[in-house]
């Protein structure tokens, strides 16, 4: 069996940044105060070779006609809701195994190093004790993961829109629970489902970054 070379890491890894480069980008046109909002990564070559007519109406372009071998399209998970708890939400997926991967935008408010307040033990008071804090910090991060291990995160603070952060480590924890949602699991007779619901998991009509649902076009402190 052929195992991937150093080169096909760098692609993959090169393929999944500049998705959610892209992904925050296009979540940052509705600036902050959003809800978290979830993506299914697809491969690009993977997807056209599926849907061919999609190159045209979407701008995509496979590996074969220029694009990136390791590209990926991000598909808006119009109907996934957060709630109260991302974690527990996000815990009850399972994705189809067309789907290569899996992102996440949400926002998070946390308070700099330095500042010195007493948090109650209780974490929704806490939060409230950060989000009303003066010298709070509010940021917007974008995690994806793929099937092959791959994990990154990039981060923009409301407070400095100039700078786009970024680092395979950047929010261990939120990648760690979309990782699983990537596990192989027993699918049952109608594919992988949604355990919160029982539905099936399925990316309706993909879309590009740049577009809200409902438009033609597709697309660790204390949490607010």
């Amino acid at each position: 069996m052929a195992h991937p070379t150093a080169e096909d890491t760098d692609e993959v890894a090169a393929g999944l940044l500049a998705a959610l480069v892209e992904l925050e980008r296009h979540v940052g046109e509705l600036g902050f105060d959003q809800p978290p909002r979830l993506f299914a990564l697809v491969r690009t070559d993977d997807l056209l070779a599926a849907e061919p007519e999609l190159a045209g109406r979407l701008g995509l372009r496979s590996s074969r006609d220029g694009g990136p071998a390791e590209g990926l399209t991000a598909v808006e998970q119009d109907t996934f809701t957060a709630g109260e708890d991302l974690v527990a939400a996000l815990s009850g997926i399972e994705w189809p195994a067309a789907v290569h991967g899996c992102a996440v935008a949400c926002e998070r408010s946390f308070l700099p190093a330095g500042v010195e307040v007493d948090l109650p033990e209780d974490e929704r008071e806490a939060a409230s004790v950060v989000a009303t804090h003066p010298q709070r910090q509010d940021v917007r991060v974008v995690v994806g993961v793929l099937r092959t291990g791959h994990s990154h995160g990039v981060a923009r603070l409301l407070q400095h829109p100039e700078e786009l952060l970024g680092g395979a480590d950047l929010v261990p924890g939120l990648a760690q629970v979309l990782a699983y949602t990537l596990l192989p699991d027993d699918p049952g007779p109608h594919g992988p489902a949604d355990h919160s619901t029982g539905a099936p998991v399925t990316a309706e009509a993909p879309r590009q970054p740049g577009a809200r649902p409902g438009q033609a076009a597709a697309q660790e402190e204390h949490p607010a």
